[in-house]
């Protein structure tokens, strides 16, 4: 069981470790991609630390279905990721700014489809304070980090796009019917990286 106050993996040790990771410069530039930040939202429950997130409506334009994280394109009056992850949190799942301590950002990364994502660690207060817009967002559910982190639970494989190119994706096993894949399931191993979990 995981402790998520004391012990190897606090908050101060999450805060810690996000604040030494190597910065990286994507390899493509900045300005042929749109930026966009999501929120990893993290929550101490009775058995340790929760990882929160989303299942797309089948009315969206893009993704439908998809389990993501909460967040979307910047805004002109964003003034920075974070800002642009806890903004599209509200509007997505109803889930104030004041209800989120920022512990850190990851590293950029840019997606086959166009866009430069930053993702914002968030530690949540309450979690049962969501409201999702109906148009947006279908549930919010939780997996327990350390059902995540068990290199049983998730391969890379493989995955044709429909324009029939070939690219290596992250796949977990079915959690309780939803399935967490593509760049949502990179930035979990790429945190779980940075926190000491994986090589």
């Amino acid at each position: 069981m995981l402790d998520c106050n004391v012990g190897w993996l606090s908050e101060e040790t999450i805060i810690a470790r996000l604040s030494h990771q190597e910065q990286k410069i994507p390899k493509i530039y900045q300005h042929n991609l749109k930026k966009a930040a999501v929120l990893i939202p993290i929550y101490c429950g009775m058995n340790g630390w929760e990882i929160f997130f989303t299942k797309r409506t089948q009315t969206v334009q893009y993704h439908k279905g998809q389990v993501s994280f909460p967040g979307g394109v910047s805004e002109h009056g964003d003034i920075d990721a974070t800002a642009t992850a806890l903004r599209e949190t509200q509007e997505e799942i109803g889930l104030s700014p004041v209800d989120v301590s920022v512990l850190g950002c990851m590293n950029t990364m840019p997606t086959s489809t166009g866009y430069l994502i930053t993702p914002v660690v968030g530690r949540i207060h309450h979690a049962g304070l969501f409201n999702q817009s109906p148009d947006e967002v279908e549930r919010v559910f939780s997996i327990p980090l350390n059902w995540l982190i068990d290199s049983n639970h998730w391969e890379e494989r493989d995955y044709t796009r429909d324009d029939g190119s070939i690219e290596r994706v992250v796949f977990f096993q079915d959690y309780y019917g939803e399935v967490v894949w593509g760049i949502t399931a990179r930035i979990l191993v790429n945190f779980f990286v940075i926190l000491g979990i994986i090589n």
